[in-house]
């Protein structure tokens, strides 16, 4: 999602290039942080081809892990900086930075696979990588985002039309689902949509549900299970989906601990925030950063029980703005 509008380019503007690829917490990451530097920027769409899964260290700094056809839109006027996310693009950006001369500054968003870390220019590293401290490197809590204050405004507004018929509280239930090391069972999905149900009807509330595509079964027993007024897009339904909306005007959310951008986005405001974990669901990484925003305020822990209580947003991609500002 591209969630601030460019703006005209100023003369003395630097060329900006954003490394975008198919994953949606990395796209998201990237266009974050841009909006929060405030300038304008290209995107540059990332595809991979098989060699995309080689590691870093067997790729270097090469264009070879892309698809011929997205390598060939990687062509000089060489930008003043990139910008980009994920292991995958690590070899992307070392390569435009060879290519320009040195003179192209690289910004990684989380750790870069360990290889020609000393190349990067910056690098934003999540408190929950437990990454090693380096002259390059600054920690962040949680996944950069771009749900700025004015952002989640336009979104209610825009939203309200289509929830303003749901009681209050409107408490949002937003379901990632199974990773690479993880499964989001049908038990679990039964499990989370009665407690969140069960939660509505004890405030007298209503539920605005949003699912993702890794929510595969388990979506589907979450949304059987759901037995209060609610606003449901399955994956898949027709339309945009509400994501962004639902966070923006829930008076209180709860949020599947598998994606870390999902939990950071949920606390992009100040109401409430409820993590749904399982051990079964999360790897330690993931604990890490629920601990982290917990400790700190952001969240707490998801046991069926609703208290009114508010924190301050949470944006990390202003830390990693300020820190490129500086480079610029």
């Amino acid at each position: 999602m591209n969630y601030l509008p460019q703006t005209k380019k100023p003369a003395s503007s630097p060329v900006i290039w954003l490394l975008l690829d198919d994953r949606a917490g990395n796209r998201s990451q990237c266009l974050g942080v841009a909006g929060a530097l405030g300038l304008p920027y290209e995107i540059r769409e990332l595809i991979y081809g098989l060699r995309g899964k080689l590691p870093n260290m067997v790729l270097g700094s090469s264009f070879a892990g892309l698809s011929p056809e997205s390598a060939s839109t990687l062509t000089p006027p060489w930008p003043d900086l990139v910008i980009a996310a994920g292991r995958r693009t690590a070899p992307v950006s070392r390569k435009i930075k060879k290519l320009s001369g040195g003179d192209t500054k690289i910004v990684q968003v989380m750790w870069p696979g360990g290889a020609g870390n000393d190349e990067f220019d910056l690098i934003a590293i999540p408190n929950h990588d437990n990454a090693p401290p380096h002259t390059n490197t600054i920690q962040m809590t949680g996944a950069p985002h771009g749900m700025t204050s004015e952002f989640l405004a336009t979104e209610k507004a825009r939203g309200l039309d289509a929830i303003k018929h749901l009681p209050e509280p409107r408490i949002a239930l937003i379901v990632g689902g199974s990773t690479k090391n993880r499964t989001f069972t049908p038990e679990m999905g039964r499990e989370l949509g009665t407690m969140a149900s069960d939660l509505a009807q004890a405030e007298n509330g209503g539920l605005l549900v949003t699912t993702s595509r890794r929510s595969g079964d388990a979506g589907d027993a979450l949304i059987n299970a759901i037995s209060v007024p609610a606003e449901i897009h399955r994956w898949g339904d027709d339309g945009e989906n509400p994501y962004s909306t639902y966070i923006a005007s829930a008076d209180a959310i709860i949020v599947t601990g598998d994606s870390m951008s999902m939990c950071s986005e949920a606390c992009a405001g100040t109401g409430p925030v409820y993590i749904y974990a399982p051990d079964d669901l999360i790897t330690p990484k993931h604990k890490r950063l629920h601990d982290e925003l917990i400790n700190l305020g952001y969240a707490r822990r998801f046991d069926g029980t609703f208290d009114a209580w508010q924190h301050k947003p949470l944006n990390a991609a202003n830390d990693v703005a300020a820190a490129i500002q500086k480079l610029l």
